[in-house]
């Protein structure tokens, strides 16, 4: 390793703690993300000869920007499915469209709400993604839990469960919708055998945490400052509803028919969306002002937290450069030299990994090192891509900015990386590890 290599690993580190002290700097975590992703890429170009064969004389600046623009393009397709599944959660949120689905989580119950709310983020993160279903549970979330305190625990167990469910779901995460495309794993072979574990790795952790909610919840009262003139009838919120929510599971058929990323689906979605919520407010007298105002896409637009967008970005684009520079492959290989044979070991320590750098690059690493084969542990389906489906997926829960989930949640609900690590880390350590050794018994016993 150069000396290079190991100033862009070490800016990497250094930005990552200045994140995880996020609440003793009072420096917004995005604002560190930013520099992180500059930094390491200024320092890359001291010498981008080293990595990139085609980096000689006077092409150096065009090889840097094609490869700065290819990651760049990845990037924005997350950060574009993001602000879409924002703004199209929001606006059925705003008109009402999630009313029923809180009428049936409510319940005074603390422990009573967890196992609600636990199940029902797993069963949509499956059917969804995991980012839509963090992002549509937390707004159900603030309609039922008024304790902030409270919240955090509660949105805690939605960052575990949406990932969890997506793990064993051929389109629930972007790891396994790559192993999937990739043919490394088929969808029923995934469901079969990693289900169990994945429920095993979100109960586990519910009852933890169960254990540290006692009473009842004080429901708020909702306000009344929208008249009846200014709201959308009742078949408008349910279209509003079916569209936002049935575009949503939409937009894998969508792909799977397309071909298209993810993003362009969500795109699809907010556009008619846009149009058709449109159309419902412009019956509305200019009179209605305000209150019509703040229920229009224009004005969502406004509202997203940006904060979040850019801490995605400068994230993102920190790791493809260590990927571009190689540092992922060789942890790749040599995690392969000093577990050789053990695939539970290797892929454990890539889980644990990918709570502190994003799984897609990892788990993108990890396909192109270990080739598939006819047969055995890496063939399709073997032990070796479902246990990567697997961890990948679930290890991100162990630190907040692990996951897109945990990311989204974090910008959403205000959770600081120190507050998560002290109180959640461990609970989804333990649950990662619960579904591990159940994948073993299933494959010792079962499979």
């Amino acid at each position: 390793m150069t000396t290079l290599t190991i100033l862009i690993v070490a800016v990497f580190v250094a930005g990552y703690f200045c994140i995880a002290i996020e609440s003793l700097t009072k420096i917004n975590k995005a604002a560190i993300a930013l520099l992180m992703f500059v930094f390491c890429w200024t320092l890359f170009m001291i010498d981008p000869s080293q990595y990139l064969s085609a980096a000689v004389g006077d092409k150096v600046a065009l090889a840097v920007s094609e490869v700065m623009e290819k990651h760049l393009g990845s990037t924005s397709t997350t950060l574009f499915f993001l602000m879409g599944a924002m703004t199209i959660v929001e606006l059925v949120d705003q008109n009402g469209g999630f009313n029923f689905v809180r009428d049936m989580l409510k319940t005074k119950s603390k422990k009573s709400l967890m196992w609600r709310i636990a199940w029902m983020t797993f069963v949509l993160s499956a059917i969804l993604d995991n980012l839509t279903t963090s992002i549509v549970m937390v707004m159900i979330l603030r309609k039922l839990v008024s304790d902030h305190k409270d919240r955090l625990i509660y949105a805690s167990l939605v960052i575990i469960a949406a990932n969890s469910g997506g793990a064993f779901s051929p389109i629930g995460d972007v790891t396994t919708i790559m192993l999937w495309n990739k043919g490394l794993i088929t969808a029923a072979g995934v469901i079969a055998e990693i289900t169990l574990p994945s429920v095993v790795s979100m109960v586990v952790p519910a009852y933890i945490l169960s254990l540290s909610l006692k009473g009842e919840l004080a429901f708020k009262e909702e306000s009344a400052t929208v008249t009846a003139e200014q709201a959308l009838t009742t078949s408008q919120r349910k279209m509003v509803f079916l569209l936002g929510v049935g575009g949503l599971i939409f937009v894998p058929i969508f792909k799977s028919i397309t071909h298209l990323p993810p993003f362009v689906g969500i795109l699809l979605v907010l556009g008619v969306l846009w149009a058709v919520t449109e159309i419902f407010y412009r019956h509305l007298p200019h009179s209605s002002g305000k209150s019509g105002m703040q229920k229009r896409v224009t004005n969502m637009l406004s509202r997203i937290d940006m904060s979040t967008i850019l801490f995605f970005l400068g994230i993102l684009m920190a790791v493809a450069c260590l990927e571009t520079i190689g540092v992922l492959t060789q942890l790749g290989d040599g995690l392969n030299v000093a577990f050789t044979g053990n695939h539970y070991m290797v892929t454990g320590i890539i889980g644990v990994l990918s709570s502190i750098v994003d799984n897609v690059p990892l788990v993108a690493g990890c396909m192109g090192m270990y080739p598939v084969a006819e047969a055995g542990d890496f063939a399709q389906d073997g032990i070796f891509w479902q246990l990567l489906a697997y961890c990948a997926g679930v290890g991100g829960s162990m630190l907040i900015v692990g996951s897109a989930a945990g990311v989204v949640v974090m910008g959403l609900e205000k959770i600081t990386f120190g507050w998560y690590m002290k109180r959640i880390t461990l609970i989804a350590f333990i649950g990662y590890l619960a579904g591990i050794v159940v994948y073993w018994l299933e494959k010792t016993y079962i499979f």
